[in-house]
């Protein structure tokens, strides 16, 4: 474990949830750095150990069902954001970040490479950032996305080990989320932003590559789940485009559920030409605790 992973998990260490204690229905233990002992430990004994590429893993009990993505789609997204493409995207979601300026602790639920947290961490000193993610993979790359962010293994959905009213701020790009557990974790003037695709995001590209095309119903879905949790602030929609290599659209194939869902041969990006404009379409959207 690196300096930058010691610090960032000491910093953020008292901002976590002992999740054995959550399990035993007991109040929820505040965590502290063992540093000799590379673990994180909760005054009633509860151990967790630190693993060499700095993360901590507060998985317990059964294995999750979520399987969360695979170390390639996780290096075709980090390629992707390498280039820039979506850097207007990540902007929105730090703008929305920064708008209320505040020193609290930030948690990017599945937050994949990092790239957005570190984004807004850059904008943020000194706030303390925690990527939060069910993959392996994926919380290895954010311990080293940023010297402000700690890497978290853990399940959203079995309940964030996060603290009560902890957080000054929650990001959710592309991901899934838990909107009573992200309420219960923010602070009263906390706030939640989300990013979410539209229906013209990368359309050009959902029916030449058989790609998962986005849900129609997706902004009444998201409306029902915040509803009774959160009440919006603010919606930004950011829609530009972007001319993309094949090499780009193979990427895009590649990082997210069309690696999964797209036949091999209709996702080959050598069928289309050799650059291509593609539609990049997302509402970046601010909630606050529900009164």
């Amino acid at each position: 474990m690196g300096p930058a992973e010691h610090s960032a998990l000491a910093d953020a260490a008292g901002v976590l949830a002992c999740p054995e204690c959550i399990r035993a229905h007991q109040d929820a233990a505040p965590l502290a750095l063992e540093p000799r002992d590379r673990a994180v430990r909760c005054g009633r004994g509860h151990s967790f150990d630190v693993a060499r590429q700095g993360y901590v893993s507060l998985l317990t009990g059964a294995s999750t069902k979520m399987t969360g993505d695979t170390a390639a789609m996780l290096d075709a997204r980090a390629a992707f954001q390498r280039g820039g493409h979506f850097a207007p995207i990540a902007d929105a979601v730090t703008h929305a970040v920064t708008t209320r300026r505040t020193n609290g602790p930030l948690l990017e639920i599945g937050a994949g490479t990092g790239y957005y947290l570190a984004r807004a961490l850059d904008a943020a000193p000194p706030a303390v950032g925690i990527g939060l993610d069910v993959a392996k993979p994926a919380v290895r790359r954010c311990a080293r996305a940023h010297p402000r962010a700690a890497a978290v293994l853990a399940d959203a959905w079995r309940g964030l080990p996060i603290r009560d009213g902890a957080l000054s701020c929650v990001l959710s790009v592309f991901a899934p989320r838990n909107p009573g557990e992200i309420a219960r974790v923010l602070a009263e003037d906390g706030r939640f932003v989300v990013a979410t695709p539209t229906e013209r995001h990368l359309r050009e590209l959902i029916e030449p590559l058989d790609m998962v095309r986005v849900d129609p119903d997706k902004d009444r879905r998201l409306d029902s789940a915040m509803a009774g949790h959160f009440e919006p602030v603010d919606r930004t929609l950011v829609e530009y485009p972007m001319t993309l290599a094949r090499a780009d659209v193979a990427h895009v194939v590649g990082m997210g559920p069309s690696a999964h869902h797209a036949a091999a041969a209709a996702a080959d990006p050598a069928r289309l030409p050799e650059s291509v404009e593609v539609t990049a379409s997302v509402v970046v959207g601010t909630y606050r605790p529900a009164a």
